[in-house]
């Protein structure tokens, strides 16, 4: 098991979150990971991280898969004007590759925004940590974890 995952499981298991990970190899979109877990494409938790222009602080994002994140909008929530993080900068600072980034685990605390349509499910899927684990959980139990609050940050 990579350090990723076992940070992942490790961060769940202390919430008292029994983990459900699942190997589902590699995939390259919300719908083939969606695919891969038998679920609708919008209970994939998709962990978009971008860079404050003004605090170089890292943000995270978490929208639903089917949804893009409006980085005009995702500035304006963010109270600051906004750059994608690189894939240096995403592995410095939570732990994990691109394709990976998973909600909980991360080396260092960030601050979280959570897409309002992910609550729509009792269940969704998150990366676990690498590109080709995922694991399921309430998306209020992520908000709890990550201290992430709604917000209108998405495009369809």
């Amino acid at each position: 098991m990579s350090k990723s995952l076992k940070r992942v499981c490790a961060a769940l298991e202390a919430a008292g979150i029994a983990p459900d990970i699942r190997e589902m190899g590699q995939t390259r979109t919300a719908q083939e990971a969606a695919d891969a877990a038998g679920c609708a494409v919008d209970q994939i938790v998709k962990s978009i991280i971008f860079r404050g222009q003004n605090s170089g602080q890292v943000l995270l994002f978490l929208t639903a898969g089917g949804n893009r994140v409006d980085a005009d909008k995702a500035s304006v929530v963010a109270g600051e004007a906004l750059d994608k993080a690189d894939a240096a900068l995403i592995r410095t600072q939570t732990g994990f590759a691109i394709g990976g980034v998973a909600p909980v685990g991360h080396l260092n605390p960030i601050r979280s925004w959570m897409d309002p349509r992910l609550l729509a499910f009792d269940q969704v899927w998150a990366a676990a940590g690498t590109p080709r684990h995922i694991f399921q959980i309430d998306p209020t139990e992520i908000m709890r974890l990550t201290g992430a609050e709604t917000a209108q940050f998405t495009q369809k």
